[in-house]
Order: structure tokens, then sequence, then C-alpha cells
């Protein structure tokens, strides 16, 4: 009697579960189990054990529910939103004519659920990292690209920069040798004075100081029959060479004035003022003293040696 009452409480503890469960659902044709690969709304692709795939579609009829108990009995029933990506699931329904299963009842149990949902996590956390990276990657390939073409630019003012001091050093080259062939060789003339003014670092103005040693040189070649007067500058090597170039110009220029305006020494007596630049240094460039006297302009009281021998013979 004993054995029989308990085997009637057995039997009635399962009808209390089955009864629990909800309503009978209608009966499937198809069962299937798997895991769900993708979820995108309704439709979810599930994928089974022998490696086929199957599209299941979701409706308001859809029963969802966790299998719980031992005896795996008992369901608990759950949203749809449980369903998601890499949860092993059993799936009920028929199939339409599209070859989709409608699924009449999807379970699965509890366990499975926390798997996928860890899955889930670790997948958005590795998503998230993904994106950021690639986020980081395409502005770090913005900054490299900006760079490249900063670079670029860069490069190209170099190289027109490196034309144009190619260019200067040419037309220095070219300047030099003109003065060369012009002063260099006094073969043809007689020097009867000479007179050395020198300038600071940059500058090409003419110190007062040296105004009286000029105006005495030129008023001692008026003394000289056919007399010409040579008047060359020069720079020290500090600075670039077309800048040197252009200050010994304007230094020659600047003596010259001198000599026209306060010595009123005729322009045709004067030969075409002569720029050697940096060509001649005459003291150690190394030192400022050195460099202090390369920054000097000479004049010259010049007569030509035919001149003076017309005169001899006369």
């Amino acid at each position: 009697m004993n054995r029989f009452n308990r085997n009637f409480a057995s039997v009635g503890g399962l009808l209390i579960g089955f009864a629990w469960m909800g309503p009978p659902c209608l009966a499937a044709d198809t069962k299937i189990q798997g895991m769900i690969k993708s979820r995108n709304g309704a439709t979810m692709m599930v994928q089974s054990p022998d490696s086929s795939a199957v599209e299941v579609v979701l409706t308001d009829k859809t029963q969802v529910g966790q299998i719980e108990g031992v005896l795996k009995v008992r369901r608990k029933e759950m949203s749809m939103a449980a369903l998601i990506p890499g949860l092993e699931v059993q799936v009920e329904g028929d199939f339409n004519e599209h070859r989709q299963l409608i699924a009449t009842v999807v379970k699965f149990q509890g366990n499975d659920l926390e798997r996928a949902q860890s899955i889930q996590a670790g997948m958005h956390e590795t998503q998230a990292k993904a994106a950021s990276n690639k986020e980081e990657l395409e502005k770090q390939n913005a900054r490299l690209a900006k760079q490249n073409e900063e670079l670029a630019r860069q490069y190209e003012k170099l190289e027109q920069h490196e034309q144009k001091i190619a260019a200067n050093k040419a037309a220095v080259a070219a300047a030099i040798e003109a003065a060369i062939k012009r002063f260099g060789q006094l073969d043809e003339y007689y020097i009867f004075d000479e007179a050395t003014v020198y300038f600071g670092n940059g500058k090409v103005k003419v110190d007062p100081q040296s105004k009286p040693q000029l105006t005495k040189l030129a008023e001692g070649a008026k003394k000289v029959e056919g007399y010409m007067i040579q008047v060359v500058g020069y720079a020290s090597s500090s600075g670039s060479a077309e800048l040197n170039q252009k200050l010994s110009e304007e230094r020659a220029g600047n003596v010259t004035n001198v000599l026209t305006q306060d010595g009123h020494i005729p322009l045709t007596n004067i030969l075409a003022p002569g720029a050697m630049g940096e060509s001649r240094p005459v003291g150690d460039e190394k030192t400022e003293e050195g460099q202090a006297q390369s920054r000097r302009v000479v004049v010259r009281v010049l007569q030509n040696k035919g001149i003076a021998g017309l005169k001899a013979a006369q």
C-alpha cells in the first residue's frame, strides 16, 4: 500500500509538471537541434551537428522555453530575446515552401544560455576593441597620409631651393670670373696708390672715418695722367655665397659713390666696380679677426703702361 502511494505521488508530480508547462503545443513534423549562428529579427540560422544550416522563422505563436529540472521535463517560458547567437537550441516546426522552418517550439537549457551570453559578451568586447582599433588605425593612416603630403611639399620646396642655390652659385662664379678677367691682371697698368676700406659684419655703408682716406686718394689720382681707379669689393665667408656676393657688390658701389660725390672723380675714370664675394680671403676665416680683414673694398689708382711709355718718349 505504501509502495502504491509513492508511485501515485510520483505520477501525480509528473502530471503537475506537465500541467505547469502550459497548454500542449501542436504536433510538429520536424525537430532539429543545433547552435544559433546568426539572428536577424524574426529569422535565425541554426547550425546542426552535421554542419547543415537551417533557416528558422519565429512567429507570434512560437513558444520559447528554458528546460529545467533533473528530468528536463519542466520548461520556463522565456522571451525571444534569449535566442542569441551561440545558444544551443531544439526547434520544432514545419517547413514552408521556401525551405524555412516555421518554429512552433524553441527550447534550450539554462547552462547553454549562460554559456551563449558569455560568448556574446566576449564577442561584443572583441568587436568593440576591433572597432576601436580600426578607428585608431584609420586616424593613424590619416595622420600618416598628412605627414607624407607635408613631406612631399617640403621635399619639393627643398628641391626648388637647391636648384635656386645652384643657379646662384653659377651666377656668382660667372661674376667672379668676369671680375678676375677685368681686375685680376694688372700687367698693363702701373699701381700709383692703393687704399682699403673695411666694413662691419653684414654692413655695406661706408664708415665716415674712411671718407678722408678716399678723398685723399682721389686728389692724388688727379695728378696722374690718364689715371683709372679700380674698385673691388670683398666679403668674409660668414653667411651664404649669394649674400656675400651681394654684400661685396653693394660695398664696392658705395665706395664708388664716395669717390664720385666727395672726391669728384668722373665716372669715365672709374672702372666698373667689381665684386669678388668671399673668393679672396686675406685672413684666417675661422677667427673673427680674420673675417673682419676680409670684409673690405680695395681701391687702386692705375695708369696704363702705354700712356706712361708715351709720356716717357716725349
